[in-house]
């Protein structure tokens, strides 16, 4: 019995130095967390970005500000982003420079404002669709030879940063109009405002297209300079109170089906910073991708419902006839872009090898999904929100 005690009483050593050596590393692992600044080894950093967009009832802002509050969040603290609305510091049009120089460590918009440095830009966003929505350009930029190519896009323009981007928008809308438009012989001749190469696609299609920023469309639409607009989405587009000027809203466009948020960040300072905050800035991004995407959702369609029930809007989707022409417009587009620039054309056939593979699972795979919405809630014309 008394050797057995012995062997009870050394067991019971033996786990006490156990346990003591684990709570030792518990505490290690505590204190780490408590301390993130010192697990990410690079103290308190604050990084000053300018949005495209104004500050105050804006979702786009809002987005810009979902992102900066998961860099911090997921930092511990250690890393924030001090987010200044549009024209803070630069104009819109200056923020890539602002970025390069080091006036600005980031900026939060889309390629397609720097559409006229260089053409190309806007295949990062704003391109042809060949049946790809926004979810599947970025898988391009990532896993498809994309960001090898917007790199050296950047490089062609002078742009000296790092870009990551968010939000796959959903398409955009062809816009608000006097009347409902569903010929082509509708909108000949019309005064339209869109941005990137859709101005190029459009103008192929006999609209009279003018590039205004955002805060102008409305005011454009009131006086006259303009008689039809497109901007986002239902909720970018009401803020800017578009439904005050019009009572026919076109959902649905190939001019501008796919598009995403640009996070351009100066390089010099990202590899300033430690490896976590790099890969913070990075993964935060991805982060984002999905939340803001979610977010937009909920708030395009609870929108979307209050100007058909509230301001008494006539929504519409665009007719085939149009669609059907605005395609034929990208091919012109494509075309003539193709014939005189080789770089321009490099990413165009970059793009279509990745969407004829990765597209023809996706059509062939998917189901008929407005068969079974329509199964439960009938005609989708007839359906109210």
């Amino acid at each position: 019995m008394v050797k057995e005690n012995k062997k009870s009483l050394k067991k019971i050593s033996s786990r006490r130095k156990f346990f003591k050596a684990a709570a030792a590393t518990g505490a290690a692992a505590t204190a780490a967390v408590a301390m993130p600044n010192l697990a990410l080894g690079s103290g308190h950093v604050t990084l000053k970005m300018q949005a495209a967009w104004p500050s105050g009832a804006n979702i786009f802002f809002e987005m810009a500000g979902d992102y900066a509050k998961m860099v911090s969040d997921m930092s511990g603290g250690t890393l924030k982003i001090d987010l200044q609305p549009v024209g803070a510091v630069v104009k819109t049009s200056e923020i890539g420079d602002a970025v390069s120089s080091g006036v600005l460590d980031m900026g939060h918009w889309v390629t397609a404002y720097w559409y006229g440095k260089n053409a190309a830009a806007s295949l990062f966003g704003t391109g042809p669709s060949y049946g790809m929505s926004s979810q599947e350009v970025m898988g391009w930029m990532e896993y498809g030879g994309g960001r090898a190519l917007y790199e050296e896009t950047l490089a062609k323009v002078g742009y000296d940063y790092v870009g990551y981007f968010h939000m796959p928008m959903p398409a955009q809308p062809f816009g608000w109009f006097k009347k409902n438009v569903t010929k082509v012989s509708d909108v000949k001749g019309m005064k339209y405002r869109t941005v990137g190469l859709a101005t190029n696609v459009l103008t192929a299609m006999g609209m009279v297209v003018r590039q205004l920023p955002g805060g102008e469309i409305q005011p454009a639409m009131k006086t006259g300079l303009i008689e039809a607009a497109e901007f986002n989405n239902p909720t970018s587009d009401s803020q800017f109170g578009m439904q005050d000027v019009s009572k026919h809203y076109h959902l649905g466009s190939f001019h501008q089906s796919q598009e995403m948020f640009e996070i351009p960040i100066n390089k010099k300072k990202l590899n300033s910073l430690s490896p976590a905050h790099q890969a913070i800035l990075k993964n935060a991004a991805y982060a984002a991708n999905s939340d803001n995407y979610f977010k937009a959702l909920v708030r395009y369609s609870a929108d979307l419902s209050k100007l058909m029930n509230e301001h008494k809007v006539n929504v519409y989707q665009t007719s085939d006839e149009i669609l059907a022409e605005q395609l034929k417009g990208w091919d012109k587009v494509i075309g003539d872009f193709n014939k005189k620039d080789p770089f321009f054309k490099k990413i165009v056939d970059s793009q279509k090898t990745y969407a004829k593979r990765v597209m023809k699972y996706l059509l062939m795979n998917q189901p008929n999904y407005r068969l079974a919405y329509e199964n439960e809630f009938g005609s989708l014309a007839k359906v109210k929100i």
